[in-house]
């Protein structure tokens, strides 16, 4: 290659680097490749959160919440067992669990095959969910493990093989658009304090709010009290003018951005989404404070209904 070919291939990088920065740098091409970016984001999101639903313990698996009494509660696919199981998926009689106070002991018939952590039992003392740590136990396709809900002890029970992971055709959505990602700021209450948050079961829990997120929509002042979040964000349970029509009837989950030092906190209301309720009849949902029901607002981004569970 000759010099003069060589620093005239050289003018034209030069030249090609240049049009591409003074493409970059006008407002429409940037605003353009922001767009994509964010849209790109917010699929991504959406994709994951399917995935979600439909792994192995995903809410798509659950087909059963058996409320435990006081005593021995058998489990079994026969009729008048305590916890009834699918016949095609258990014995008969696969043992029983013995709810005494707080604790919880199962035992496991004679050669009936469950195993925790891979290891068959057949005695064992189980942690509800509320440890941090509940106990999973296998059997064949179904899994389970126990709940404490406000003092009552329930056994809830998964099915990996349900067929609901492989026919689920994903949740219906408003179109993305950045207009309902918004900046807001959170009023920390001072002193701190608990609101109730009423759930599907009928009861009500009082939880830790550090305060209330203040954002506006067509020059409106709107208010949601937020529950505490890891990593500095806040959990959101609101309602508004599409739950029931568009949206699940049961309000909408949100989860904000990190709060910045300021106080100012980012709602992307693109990533409202369904709680389990909307997907599975063995959730115990909490349901949106009367005070974060929105009155007057559509906030059409975000997760639609999803089958029947409106």
């Amino acid at each position: 290659m000759t010099s003069t070919h060589r620093h005239s291939d050289r003018r034209s990088r030069i030249l090609l680097l240049g049009v591409f920065i003074l493409l970059a740098t006008l407002p429409g091409v940037a605003a353009g490749a922001d767009a994509n970016s964010y849209r790109h984001e917010i699929e991504a999101w959406r994709q994951n959160r399917v995935e979600r639903l439909t792994a192995e313990d995903g809410w798509l698996t659950l087909i059963g919440l058996f409320w435990l009494k006081e005593g021995a509660n058998t489990l079994g696919s026969a009729p008048d067992s305590g916890v009834v199981l699918p016949a095609d998926k258990a014995p008969a009689h696969v043992g029983e669990l013995t709810l005494a106070g707080d604790q919880l002991e199962l035992g496991v018939a004679p050669g009936v095959v469950v195993t925790h952590q891979g290891e068959p039992i057949s005695k064992l003392t189980l942690a509800a969910d509320t440890s941090g740590q509940p106990t999973i136990l296998d059997l064949g396709d179904l899994q389970f493990f126990v709940i404490e809900r406000h003092g009552r002890f329930g056994l809830r029970v998964r099915d990996r093989a349900h067929p609901a992971r492989s026919t689920f055709e994903g949740i219906d959505t408003y179109p993305t658009t950045p207009d309902w990602r918004i900046t807001g700021r959170l009023e920390r209450h001072e002193p701190p304090r608990t609101i109730p948050v009423p759930n599907v079961l009928g009861t009500v829990n009082h939880q830790a709010s550090p305060g209330t997120v203040v954002f506006e929509v067509d020059d409106q002042i709107y208010r949601l009290d937020a529950l505490e979040a890891s990593k500095g964000r806040l959990h959101l349970i609101f309602a508004d003018q599409t739950s029931g029509p568009e949206t699940y009837g049961g309000g909408r989950f949100l989860y904000s951005d990190p709060v910045a030092e300021d106080g100012s906190v980012v709602l992307d209301f693109n990533k409202a989404y369904n709680p389990p309720c909307a997907f599975t009849d063995f959730a115990t949902c909490p349901l949106p404070p009367r005070q974060n029901k929105l009155r007057g607002l559509r906030i059409d981004a975000g997760e639609k209904n999803h089958g029947r569970h409106h």
